[in-house]
């Protein structure tokens, strides 16, 4: 389990449990868990409550923290889904040891304890139709109707439910539901359903049930059982509490968890509805799961986000009562400022544009150091060739540059990264479409590393790649996955609606030669455009594919922006 070096921001959860701990109360105790339905892939939000949870075992002496599937509904549920799962844990820094458990380890004890309820006169077995009991519930403003099959007896309803766990009924006929109060202000209280029959095979009981609890029946029961002290929950299940006390207290448990709430994880420019991912994928709006513009953390490793941003992240946005947008800024401010201190530097061009040095000597190739990380000087430093023919970036030259755009122009000396001032003295074009393909500058051999001894200075300095040595590859660059700040807004829109058609842009590049043979999944920052991460789905030994992680702040592009948004006005 992750070691927390510091200690963490204080929360109303942590309050509470230091408060539960200084009271003695559950002996000392404190036992969390993550409780994931394996029915889709982790996202961001989920990291937070992993965190959380695990976080605060990590944080008490003799704490635990238990990963729970809450496998309920097969239907939906995949081993897939289980493997996932546990990978997304451990890579987030996270280990459970040996307290791996499922709910369907409990499916005979929860039928048990069903039993009993209905021995108690507080359960039945009700035969209306979905839809009919959707009627009968009532409205926020109207009180429910109550069940004609609620005046079972103790006896018929045992005999039912038995018959419905044996298989003799088909899916829709019965279901088991707790009796409580149809008129309670509190619609989940109005006699809500605990069992259902499901003729599906499950992932790890096959076809031993046809019969499976409600993920509100389970979950407590499941806490129950494993003894958790704090069970630890996202906002929306607040209303869910009364329920969860009213099973434990009804049924006499020898443990009954705490239910705390916490507001979910909201973040701009995105959706972290399970049923929304789910679309996206199944819709093949994206490549999978682990699409880099995903907010699943499949997709954020995959994209080169580090496991320390993301609990950095999580840290930083604390846990708090209320629901709110968090902005996607901030996550990426957290992978940068987290990969500005591990990532070395490189060179790479995205869209390049030949420059041929005329005065340099043809044959003549220079190795010229290179710092690998200016952050970290233990990381040393790489050697980078130099030769006649370089690629730059296209937008690093104007033919007629604006006021402020200092970097390469006609006549103009600009320097070098880590090697020689260089001055363009002509312009070669493309003659039926204009576009500029060529430069022709000559350099100063006096500026060797950049510097010049006669103290003149320049305003930009440029990367670069030497054409004889540099790496064909592909960069990946994503943007937000949607132009709408909360795609999820408007109820009766189509979030897909504010897809963004340019979240993807692939570009053939070049990079330098020490980036021959990167480990799948290694990250860099390509000098003055981001930081990357090489594909570990599609690199090969034959091919390099990066994905661009985050960029980095650019004063220029912010110059561009202002200018473009004045013009239009």
């Amino acid at each position: 389990m992750t070691t927390i070096e510091s200690t963490p921001p204080s929360n109303f959860i942590r309050h509470i449990i230091a408060e539960d701990l200084k009271a003695n109360k559950n002996d000392g105790r404190v036992v969390t868990r993550f409780p994931p339905e394996p029915n889709g892939y982790l996202h961001i939000g989920h990291a937070k409550s992993i965190c959380l949870n695990f976080g605060i075992a990590v944080e008490n002496k003799g704490g635990v923290c238990n990963l729970r599937f809450d496998d309920t509904n097969p239907s939906k549920e995949d081993v897939e889904y289980v493997e996932s799962i546990k990978e997304d844990v451990r890579w987030l820094g996270f280990d459970w040891g040996d307290r791996l458990f499922y709910a369907s380890d409990y499916f005979e004890q929860l039928y048990q304890y069903a039993a009993q309820l209905i021995k108690k006169g507080k359960a039945y077995v009700c035969s209306l139709s979905a839809e009919e009991i959707r009627q009968y519930r009532g409205t926020l403003t109207e009180p429910g109707k109550e069940s004609p099959y609620r005046i079972r007896s103790v006896e018929e309803n045992l005999g039912l439910f038995e018959r419905m766990r044996a298989g003799e009924f088909e899916d829709g006929t019965h279901v088991l539901r707790a009796k409580i109060d149809m008129a309670s202000p509190n619609v989940i209280m109005r006699d809500p359903t605990l069992f259902r029959i499901r003729r599906v095979p499950h992932h790890r009981t096959g076809n031993k049930w046809c019969i499976y609890p409600m993920y509100d029946f389970a979950h407590c029961l499941s806490d129950s059982i494993e003894g958790i002290t704090h069970s630890i929950c996202t906002l929306e299940f607040e209303i869910n509490r009364q329920l969860y006390d009213w099973i434990l207290d009804e049924l006499n448990v020898d443990c009954h968890p705490q239910q705390i709430e916490f507001a979910r994880l909201n973040l701009s420019y995105t959706v972290l509805s399970k049923r929304k991912l789910v679309e996206l994928v199944e819709g093949e709006y994206v490549s999978g799961w682990d699409d880099p513009r995903m907010l699943t953390l499949s997709g954020l490793r995959r994209r080169g986000y580090t496991p320390e941003s993301i609990r950095n992240f999580c840290e930083r946005i604390g846990v708090a009562k209320r629901d709110s947008i968090v902005d996607m800024a901030l996550l990426e401010y957290s992978v940068r400022e987290d990969l500005n201190k591990r990532a070395p530097r490189v060179m790479g061009v995205l869209r390049p544009l030949r420059v041929v040095i005329d005065n340099y000597p043809e044959d003549q190739v220079e190795e010229l150091d290179a710092l690998n990380n200016p952050e970290d000087p233990a990381m040393g430093s790489r050697k980078v060739p130099f030769s006649r023919v370089l690629y730059i970036e296209q937008d690093d030259f104007q033919e007629d540059p604006p006021k402020k755009f200092f970097r390469l122009a006609p006549g103009r000396e600009v320097r070098l990264r880590y090697a020689y001032y260089i001055t363009c003295v002509k312009v070669v074009k493309d003659e039926q479409t204009g576009q500029v393909v060529e430069l022709h500058c000559t350099y100063d051999p006096e500026t060797r590393g950049g510097s010049s001894p006669d103290g003149r200075k320049v305003k930009a300095t440029l990367h670069w790649v030497s054409a004889a040595h540099a790496i064909e590859a592909e960069a990946r660059l994503y943007d937000h996955l949607f132009v709408k700040e909360n795609p999820s807004d408007e109820k009766d829109a189509d979030f897909k609606k504010f897809l963004n058609p340019n979240s993807l842009e692939i570009l053939s590049c070049y990079v330098e030669p020490s980036l021959a043979g990167a480990a799948p999944g290694s990250r860099c920052q390509f000098e003055r455009l981001g930081y990357f991460c090489v594909d570990y789905v599609d690199s090969s030994d034959k091919k390099l594919v990066f994905n661009r992680t985050v960029t980095l702040r650019d004063t220029w592009a912010r110059i561009q922006k202002t200018r473009q948004q004045k013009h239009k006005t």
